[in-house]
């Protein structure tokens, strides 16, 4: 896994490299400069010796913005900088190379640099095939004031290759949040990752991300115990299961799914067949005996289960006393998808969590709303894996949607504490909460997955994986890896408009396949 880190941390680093071991801050702002130019050279080689631009603050990342437009007018590129404030104003490294980059621009005739003044000076970026954002980096915290807003604003508005230095103006580089920020393609971040970079605002506003190495070695960080990571394809491959020789259907993972409605059969059978799709010996659906026929059919290898519904074609909690058997015989319980949320069914869903507290239960759709209302509270959700998108969330522990939003790791974070169950938080990206306090940032998928039934099938790739292991964390990072990647496949195969739940479903195999021929 790629450890993430906060703000805090990094200055720490920064500070002892500085402080303790003598490395001057102008190297340090050397080095990173150094590392955007060639960054940005790699990166976009068709705008090579081309227009660009560099919007500069007062701060170490106006510096960093200073020192790279040097170099970039050294190997020929026309540059313009447009920065704020006085130079009595900037802090020590930036105006050092503020300096230098004034006295260049009175010998080379292809550097410009312009004091902003009002919003109109940015349109002298106007022709930029890159604008490079070097406002204010890492420190920002709450809302941008003026003229930062105006002037991101405008950014925002300019038709060209957009790349941030450390991290996009108005992000908040821990919590992932932002009012308004720069919307970058490209971010290179110094020294290490910085967390809110990789979720939540910054997922959407960052782009591509790469890593620039400012000088400081790895070393340095060891002190640090980091509680965020990136998923890597390693990770994922460590819960693919190895099938032994003499395994047989009951040995290979059991899994009960109780699933589906009369109004809502199709997720049982996405949940239920994806289980035995990703390796479960065996895969039973308990269903409504009125309504049957909607998914028998459909369901070749699953074994359908029916419970008397008198025909209301929905769980109610009678329906526990002929499930017991079934329930005692599943090494995996999924339970939620299709369900429906009349209150004799969500009644059902708590008495069933109360009296199956020993077992793993995966806990999805209509089973997450039933724990709503502070029920969750009063029940033992141990052995529990919860997995709502944010909506479902936010309902389950009564926060409004914006609340979430401002800070995604401490909600999530905070519930897992409670509860001591796993929370597999779907979004983009899908974020993985542990009960030891870990969240791991999944790195796949793409916007295909925001279609009805991709819920249901990661329901049934990780009840079937944790039936086959021990591992429950294991199993629900492969499970969640697994599923994104084989949206990204199918998209460089078709387009992310026509994939189906049904077809992440179905390419599981070949996905695995890749996964395995990626890190052989």
């Amino acid at each position: 896994m790629i450890p993430l880190y906060s703000t805090k941390q990094i200055r720490e680093v920064d500070e002892y490299a500085i402080k303790k071991i003598g490395i001057p801050g102008i190297i340090l702002m050397e080095n990173a400069s150094r590392e955007i130019f060639q960054k940005i050279n790699e990166r976009f080689p068709q705008f090579a010796q081309s227009k660009i631009g560099f919007v500069c603050g007062k701060g170490n990342n106006g510096g960093d913005g200073f020192a790279s437009a040097r170099h970039f007018a050294n190997a020929g590129y026309e540059v313009i900088v447009i920065y704020l404030g006085f130079e009595n104003e900037m802090s020590t490294d930036c105006r050092f190379n503020f300096r230098i980059l004034k006295k260049l621009s009175s010998t080379n005739k292809n550097l410009i640099l312009k004091k902003f003044t009002f919003v109109t000076t940015l349109n002298a970026l106007r022709n930029c095939k890159i604008i490079c954002d070097a406002l204010l980096g890492s420190g920002t915290k709450g809302s941008l004031k003026e003229p930062y807003l105006s002037i991101i604003s405008a950014l925002n508005k300019i038709k060209s290759t957009k790349v941030a230095i450390d991290i996009p103006t108005g992000l908040n580089a821990d919590s992932g949040y932002s009012e308004n920020s720069f919307n970058a393609d490209f971010t290179i971040t110094l020294g290490q990752f910085k967390k809110g970079l990789f979720f939540g605002d910054g997922f959407v506003t960052s782009g591509d991300i790469e890593k620039g190495e400012i000088g400081i070695p790895e070393t340095f960080y060891e002190k640090f115990i980091p509680s965020e990571f990136l998923v890597e394809p390693e990770d994922a491959i460590a819960g693919v299961p190895v099938k032994k020789k003499n395994l047989h259907k009951y040995s290979a993972g059991k899994v009960l799914t109780i699933a589906g409605s009369g109004s809502f059969p199709g997720a049982a059978v996405l949940a239920s067949s994806s289980a035995l799709k990703i390796g479960a010996g065996s895969s039973i659906l308990c269903f409504p005996k009125s309504v049957r026929e909607l998914v028998h059919k459909k369901l070749g290898e699953v074994v359908v289960k029916d419970y008397e519904d008198l025909g209301n074609e929905f769980l109610s909690e009678k329906n526990l006393k002929e499930l017991n058997d079934r329930l005692n015989w599943a090494d995996v319980v999924a339970i939620g998808p299709g369900l429906g949320r009349q209150n004799e069914t969500q009644k059902a869903l708590l008495s069933l969590l109360k009296k199956y507290k020993h077992k793993k239960i995966v806990v999805d759709a209509d089973a997450v709303f039933a724990l709503g209302n502070g029920r969750y509270k009063k029940l033992n959700l141990r052995n529990c894996v919860l997995t709502p998108h944010h909506a479902e969330f936010v309902n389950l522990i009564g926060i409004t949607s914006s609340e979430l939003k401002k800070d995604i790791l401490k909600y999530g974070r905070a519930f897992v504490k409670r509860t001591k169950s796993f929370l597999v938080l779907k979004g983009a990206p899908t974020i993985i909460f542990t009960p030891s306090g870990e969240a791991l940032i999944n790195t796949t998928g793409n916007p295909s997955l925001a279609k009805f039934g991709t819920g249901d099938v990661l329901t049934g790739f990780i009840a079937g994986l944790i039936s086959q292991q021990k591992n429950i964390e294991n199993a629900i990072l492969t499970a969640v890896y697994l599923h994104g990647l084989a949206a990204d496949i199918l998209s460089q195969k078709r387009t992310k408009l026509d994939i189906l739940a049904s077809d992440i479903q179905n390419y599981i195999s070949q996905t695995i396949k890749f996964l395995e021929k990626s890190i052989a």
